[in-house]
């Protein structure tokens, strides 16, 4: 992959990475400035299962700042753009679609065709 390619993708995780911490900022900031005396029970459970839902998507968003740093360091090793199963490069639409992927289409087609064999 190309250095201007490159430096496209540690914009785009850049940018991702801002975003979701600001997204959590957001959220830590609504949670502390809540006030939470709730005289009716169904709004007090609405409001507890609204909260839920936030901090549960907040957690996979902290999982993928996990992925984002660890595509950045791809990049700084220069092993971005390549497939860690086949060694192949990685698409550019795909990593377009999805910049932290760390395989290519067909190797993530092959173990999530796996996944779905030995399920359940």
């Amino acid at each position: 992959m190309d250095k201007a390619n490159l430096e496209h993708f540690r914009k785009k995780l850049e940018a991702m990475s801002a975003e979701l911490l600001s997204e959590a900022d957001k959220t830590l900031s609504d949670m502390t400035m809540q006030n939470d005396n709730y005289p009716d029970p169904t709004d007090r459970a609405s409001a507890e299962s609204d909260r839920s839902f936030e901090l549960r998507i907040r957690d996979r968003e902290r999982k993928l700042q996990v992925k984002i740093k660890e595509a950045i360091a791809r990049i700084e090793d220069e092993s971005y753009g390549v497939c860690e199963s086949c060694g192949d490069d990685i698409s550019v639409e795909r990593l377009e679609a999805r910049p932290v992927t760390t395989l290519c289409i067909d190797c993530k087609t092959k173990q999530e065709d796996f996944e779905k064999a030995h399920a359940g």
